[in-house]
């Protein structure tokens, strides 16, 4: 299990827990339960790298502890 926080620098921060075989997708759905968001308007970001649905946690080295930015479209 991985722990990851979400931040959208709007003083909304989430802690999600998934597995690292879940894809991105997976991970937005989950974030947008607890904040009440729809997952399709949530943009996962790592300083330039905007992360795409259908690519795995493990895939992209996302791991245990690891801070995003959450941005909305």
């Amino acid at each position: 299990m991985l722990e990851i926080t979400c931040n959208d620098r709007l003083g909304k921060k989430v802690r999600v827990k998934c597995n690292p075989d879940d894809t991105i997708g997976d991970l937005k759905k989950l974030i947008a339960a607890q904040t009440g968001t729809r997952y399709d308007k949530i943009v996962l970001k790592k300083w330039y790298t905007i992360y795409k649905d259908n690519i795995r946690l493990s895939d992209y080295e996302i791991h245990d502890g690891m801070n995003l930015e959450m941005y909305y479209q």
